[in-house]
């Protein structure tokens, strides 16, 4: 096991989780990995019992759960290498007709996860001076122009951020930390049970009703995106000596950031005297 990699992954039982983690296996690596329920997970997995796999059912809200599965990984494996925060769910809904629980409750696993995940495996990554986070956000975490979508991309908005920080913050003890961006993406991602609605729906959206048909009728199933190469991707950016703090995955994640980026420059050239005179 001396020259394996040892990846700690979250949300392992289905979509890009589950891609990534076989093909870390495939490929020799040991892997730990992460599910509310151990059943799923093996079962999309395939294999209950492998000396380089080792399943884990974690309650990412909880702390103490999340603190456990690292210490069982540094126990079975001897160390962490690659940290990748995938668990999360999508969530649609105007954010007028999105009620507070509904919206705390995606920011308790999209963000709040990913941050015990963080709390619990720095240490270690710490005092073995190494190790690399993969943080996956979305496009939607880069531009929220997306009706029915502001609380998702407001927890992937998030996600940026604070792997934006934590790259300044772990650099000089020799960790990195990068944002995995992906577009639209051929997994159950927009499924029924992944993608959650408002319980109380109001139809004055129109636009956020259209939009929710769209992708949970017309989108899914659909998606350009092929997740085995996204897998595929994250493996390979993992083996870089200078990994990019910013992945965006997908021709469609491309050029929306591209049009981001071009909107705030023109906001910015068009106000520029006026932003430029604030000062006293």
């Amino acid at each position: 096991m001396e020259n394996q990699k040892v990846w700690f992954v979250t949300g392992a039982s289905k979509g890009l989780g589950l891609t990534l983690i076989k093909q870390l296996l495939a490929q020799g690596n040991l892997v730990a990995a992460t599910s509310r329920s151990i059943e799923e997970l093996n079962a999309g997995v395939g294999a209950t019992e492998a000396e380089n796999y080792l399943p884990l059912s974690v309650d990412l809200r909880d702390e103490e759960s999340v603190g456990q599965a690292v210490e069982k990984t540094i126990s079975q494996f001897g160390r962490i290498d690659f940290v990748v925060n995938n668990a999360g769910y999508g969530l649609t809904g105007s954010l007028e007709e999105l009620s507070d629980q509904e919206a705390r409750g995606n920011f308790d696993i999209n963000v709040f996860g990913s941050l015990n995940v963080i709390r619990k495996v720095m240490p270690h990554l710490r005092t073995q001076q190494s190790g690399h986070v993969f943080n996956i956000s979305s496009i939607g975490g880069f531009t929220g122009y997306f009706p029915g979508f502001g609380i998702y991309c407001a927890t992937k908005f998030a996600v940026q951020g604070f792997t934006e920080a934590l790259a300044a913050e772990v650099k000089s003890f020799g960790i990195y930390a990068t944002i995995v961006s992906p577009g639209y993406f051929r997994t159950n991602f927009l499924s029924t049970g992944s993608l959650n609605v408002p319980k109380h729906q109001i139809e004055a959206y129109k636009e956020v009703r259209e939009s929710q048909d769209q992708h949970q009728h017309l989108i899914d199933g659909n998606q350009a995106g092929d997740p085995e190469k996204a897998a595929a991707a994250i493996i390979k950016v993992a083996t870089e000596e200078n990994p990019p703090l910013h992945l965006f995955l997908g021709q469609d994640a491309y050029d929306l950031a591209y049009a981001k980026m071009d909107a705030v420059k023109e906001d910015l050239e068009n106000l520029k005297e006026m932003i430029t005179s604030t000062g006293f």
